[in-house]
């Protein structure tokens, strides 16, 4: 059975690219469509209709007509605009760190809801609180279990025992923990105090409402930032643009904070 010309579905707009004069090439993450390409045309004109539903950092009902090689925008309302995220340098650099990373780690057209979700709640809780980092590390990890590149924290990799309460590493090539009878096979591997391991296994096995109860100096930030970014990094073996840029947000930061 052939697909029907139009279809409609709820997107959040991850990345635009300009095309021609007027046109721009949309990314959308969809619930079950996942990553699609799409033409807004006209979008970029003063007076268009549409460009204020196809912003960047939007959570919109699209409306799209089958193209040979693009699907095209035909209509568009915003459900949420996540106003804050636009409004504000720091979150509209955590906004765009998230959707970096969504963006890299999938392919179009492969349907995965429970990502879209994690989107979605990660976009509306950067509105609503103050605790971003905190935010960031949860996403990272759930983002992580969808992808299917969830890291192993509860035994090591290596000898499979399960860890005790103690330093040991991580190692991004292992893709998880390595006891420290073991940690000196593997030389790129990162040694983690045992408040980050507690905390990483808590982000990674709860709910954003058990997360959010957390609290996290600035110090366990850093050493969560180092293991979780280097993991990243690694897998997608390259560099993340967004959190060079959000790197140096928090150097700045920290920098006000301790004059």
């Amino acid at each position: 059975m052939s697909k029907p010309r139009t279809y409609q579905t709820e997107a959040i707009i991850i990345k635009k690219t300009k095309l021609g004069e007027a046109d721009r090439i949309l990314t959308l993450y969809t619930p079950h469509l996942g990553k699609i390409q799409a033409v807004a045309k006209g979008v970029r004109r003063p007076k268009s209709k549409l460009s204020g539903h196809l912003e960047l950092l939007t959570h919109s009902l699209i409306s799209l007509a089958r193209g040979r090689n693009l699907d095209t925008v035909t209509s568009s309302q915003t459900i949420s605009s996540f106003l804050p995220l636009k409004s504000d340098l720091w979150l509209t650099s955590c906004a765009l760190y998230v959707t970096e990373l969504v963006n890299q780690f999938t392919v179009d057209h492969i349907e995965n809801y429970p990502l879209f979700q994690v989107l979605q709640e990660t976009m509306e809780e950067l509105c609503r609180t103050d605790n971003r980092e905190l935010i960031l590390h949860y996403f990272e990890l759930h983002l992580l279990n969808e992808v299917g590149y969830r890291p192993q924290l509860q035994q090591c990799v290596a000898c499979q025992t399960l860890l005790e309460p103690t330093t040991n590493s991580f190692c991004p090539g292992s893709g998880g923990m390595l006891c420290p009878n073991c940690h000196h096979s593997q030389p790129f591997s990162y040694p983690l105090s045992v408040n980050a391991q507690k905390v990483l296994r808590l982000l990674q096995n709860s709910d954003y409402n058990t997360a959010s109860r957390l609290k996290i100096d600035a110090k366990l930030s850093r050493e969560l930032e180092k293991v979780i970014g280097n993991y990243l990094k690694y897998l997608l073996e390259r560099e993340v643009k967004s959190a060079a840029w959000l790197d140096t947000l928090r150097e700045e930061t920290r920098a006000i904070t301790s004059d």
